[in-house]
């Protein structure tokens, strides 16, 4: 996908990368730039597919959606309106080529939420297991609520979305939201509880 792209700008070597802000990489796709593109995929790979990956479930979904969000970024930065942040921006492409890719495959249930189990190599194999478990038992409480709330919760939590994003994101209105985050968070705190699960690790 990326080493095809034609670079027309010198994005990558008038500045330090760190310096570049994501508007001006954008800017830069637009013109065709295929070293902006690199680094807009470098910053935000890893967020977009951990979204994602709590969406379908799915591991070999997840990349294949990723790599289609960035070829849409690549495709449309000229539409690119600034009206919000270029992550969320990105993460509205990968909301609906994974909701679409879901509908396609009748095997993976729409919305379905899991926690990525990435083993750090220091733990042992208690820790690894124990993490696995709580894992998967957090899976299990997030699949006992409403896709809609599910969904708030994915945003609000584990992608740091703002209220206003949320609602951006959905296209619900910002009270709305906040009513589904409310009830979310009340129904997550009895089943994390009645599964044994400490609140605080899950982030919720």
């Amino acid at each position: 996908m990326i080493g095809h792209v034609q670079s027309n700008t010198a994005t990558s070597t008038t500045a330090p990368q760190a310096r570049i802000s994501d508007q001006a990489l954008i800017q830069s796709i637009a013109d065709g730039d295929k070293d902006a593109l690199r680094l807009l995929y470098v910053r935000h790979r890893e967020r977009v597919y951990r979204f994602v990956l709590r969406l379908t479930g799915t591991q070999t979904v997840a990349d294949e959606v990723v790599n289609e969000v960035f070829i849409s970024a690549w495709r449309h930065a000229g539409r690119f309106e600034g009206k919000s942040q270029v992550g969320t921006w990105l993460l509205s492409i990968a909301r609906f080529k994974a909701m679409s890719e879901c509908r396609r495959r009748s095997e993976v249930a729409l919305d379905e939420r899991t926690m990525a189990v990435i083993e750090d190599p220091a733990d042992g194999p208690a820790a690894s297991a124990e993490k696995r478990e709580r894992s998967n038992l957090l899976q299990k409480c997030l699949a006992k609520l409403t896709p809609m709330h599910r969904e708030v919760i994915n945003l609000t939590y584990y992608q740091g979305e703002k209220i206003e994003e949320v609602a951006r994101l959905t296209g619900a209105p910002v009270a709305t939201i906040k009513t589904r985050l409310h009830y979310a968070r009340n129904r997550m705190a009895e089943l994390l509880t009645e599964a044994g699960i400490d609140r605080a690790w899950a982030m919720i």
